[in-house]
């Protein structure tokens, strides 16, 4: 395991970007997959559950990392996949190929169904076909997975006037928040449309010293364009760290972006946080591949 790895960069002004590589994690279950699933997999070994079941789209990084870590720590694991589309494909899909090799089990259901989620009624319909298992919401968003990226933070990041991370569910950024020091700054960039989120992340967040950017989502969950393929490139070929597209490119691109407009004061000290999903790069390369656009390099 290598943690707290740091990559630091100088730009004009005084300002320094450290990138926090907890990619580096684990190779399978990395970044903020493995602190959100941290004390759920031990709050699930507690409760004597056999089963862990959740949900997830179609390259999903949250459901490659519990494949794996049910394979890892004996638990079977279910996972309710967006788009019963994919139920032919999954040999076409990187992501549920890795899961199904891990021993996950599908259930495919339409978007419509899948909005249920949340659902008694739908829980318990679930409960019925698998029987007893320890549930995980989608993207592994509950209290016990802000616990784990509340860890993130360390003494020694104190140094740092700014906390930069991309946003999925807000569960992540809820970690820093309530893990950060009184003069920090936590800046969380959005992968999605909407400001939907602040709602989210106030459930669990206990400080008021964050902000969210919604101006680098490039067109929304899962949607890219060539400037970010390109930058995301470049930016491996500067540093030889990858970003991958949904993410943490997009946050990176944002972080530059606004460096480069003067939005971050004269001596900021920015922390990038590398919250993984390197894994989706595959995905996304296949779906670049056949629209004979340039793919994401990661060597």
């Amino acid at each position: 395991m290598v943690v707290n790895q740091q990559i630091a960069f100088q730009f004009p002004n005084e300002i320094t970007l450290h990138i926090k590589r907890e990619d580096l994690i684990h190779p399978f279950i990395s970044g903020n997959k493995f602190r959100k699933l941290k004390y759920n997999l031990l709050k699930a070994k507690e409760q004597k559950k056999t089963k862990l079941l959740t949900f997830g789209g179609a390259f999903s990084n949250h459901i490659a990392a519990v494949a794996y870590a049910g394979k890892e720590n004996d638990f079977q694991t279910i996972g309710i996949i967006r788009g019963d589309e994919l139920e032919s494909q999954i040999f076409e899909n990187p992501t549920l190929q890795f899961a199904q090799e891990c021993g996950m089990k599908f259930k495919f259901v339409s978007r419509d169904v899948y909005n249920n989620k949340s659902n008694d009624f739908f829980i318990e319909k679930l409960i019925n076909q698998y029987g007893d298992f320890y549930l995980i919401p989608e993207g592994g968003a509950n209290s016990l997975a802000v616990k784990g990226c509340e860890e993130i933070i360390t003494e020694e990041d104190s140094q740092f006037s700014h906390v930069c991370c991309s946003i999925g569910t807000g569960a992540t950024i809820s970690g820093l928040i309530n893990a950060s020091y009184l003069h920090q700054k936590i800046i969380g960039f959005t992968s999605l449309k909407g400001d939907f989120l602040s709602e989210d992340i106030r459930k669990f967040a206990v400080k008021s010293n964050w902000e969210l950017i919604s101006d680098y989502h490039f067109g929304g969950y899962g949607k890219i364009n060539l400037d970010l393929v390109r930058f995301i490139n470049n930016f491996f070929e500067r540093t030889k760290i990858p970003l991958d597209p949904i993410y943490t490119g997009k946050m990176m691109f944002g972080i530059v972006d606004l460096i480069e407009s003067g939005f971050f004061p004269n001596g900021s000290k920015i922390l990038a946080i590398h919250t993984g999903g390197l894994q989706g790069i595959k995905g996304m390369n296949l779906y670049l591949k056949k629209k004979n656009l340039e793919q994401i390099k990661t060597q």
